[in-house]
């Protein structure tokens, strides 16, 4: 697994108002967003909005003292690499929450629970491009 993070994910209560937030208040323009998610390009790695209630069933974790509803991502290059991975996470002690399979939209990823409890996801985008460095760009769309 390279030592990187992808994404972000906050899940959020409401995400037109944290939308507002972001972009109104702070000034930011969002990269790319469809029903339910929308994911800002930061310097490196993104930012994605998900609403809480979708963030959690998707995680397959309950929103409780455990799961705060923010999750880690990193990207893989394919979806062989993203078994690969999260076969090497398990074999380290992590916790399977999902096993990796196609998602809405249009990827393929999957959910660990680390020593910890905190909640990564191991995902190929083919929207996204990693770049040698490591560095992750999301495409706009």
């Amino acid at each position: 697994m390279d030592q990187r993070i992808s994404l972000i994910t906050l899940g959020v209560d409401d995400l037109a108002r944290s939308r507002a937030f972001f972009e109104e208040g702070l000034g930011w323009n969002p990269s790319s967003a469809q029903d339910g998610v929308c994911f800002y390009q930061l310097p490196g790695l993104g930012l994605a909005l998900f609403g809480r209630a979708d963030l959690a069933d998707d995680a397959r974790r309950p929103v409780d003292g455990r799961f705060s509803g923010v999750t880690l991502a990193v990207n893989e290059r394919s979806r062989e690499a993203v078994d690969a991975t999260f076969a090497q996470a398990l074999a380290a002690g992590a916790t399977s929450l999902k096993a990796p399979e196609d998602v809405f939209w249009g990827g393929y990823s999957g959910y660990f629970a680390d020593l910890d409890g905190h909640t990564w996801e191991i995902a190929y985008n083919p929207g996204s491009t990693i770049h040698e460095d490591g560095s992750t760009t999301f495409d706009e769309s």
